[in-house]
């Protein structure tokens, strides 16, 4: 009963953080035509969303934030933002930093002012060697 709770909770959290962090997805996808990306995939209306992926044998499904292509390379991109569970974040961008170097794709972090540091962290965290890029 506790679990269960737990999850309306984090799905309710989910929710308003998706409606907070639209307007910045929003900026994110206009960079990204600027910059020349196209075929653009974004949870947002008017592009379609990106491919997910789960987890076998669990009800664990990752989606990228931003997929775009260009010059035939496909970019993957998340927009990093203060979060309440960093670990979820961590394992999210430890999987699609794999499965890019797999599929010799690129894997980018977007972050803001006032999130630089928490992205810095994170990356330090993950040993992960990403310059973000700041908007």
């Amino acid at each position: 009963m506790l679990f269960t709770g737990f999850f309306s909770i984090m799905t309710i959290m989910v929710q308003v953080d998706k409606i907070e962090n639209e307007a910045i997805l929003k900026d994110t996808v206009a960079y990204l035509e600027k910059k020349g990306f196209e075929n653009i995939k974004a949870d947002l209306e008017g592009y379609e969303t990106p491919k997910s992926y789960n987890k076998k044998g669990s009800d664990i499904s990752i989606t990228p934030d931003i997929v775009a292509e260009r010059a035939g390379i496909k970019h993957y991109f998340e927009v990093s933002l203060k979060s309440e569970a960093p670990h979820l974040l961590k394992s999210k961008w430890r999987f699609l930093d794999v499965l890019t170097r797999m599929k010799n794709h690129r894997f980018k972090i977007v972050t803001r002012r006032g999130h630089y540091k928490f992205t810095h962290d994170m990356l330090r965290d993950l040993n992960l060697e990403k310059k973000p890029i700041k908007l």
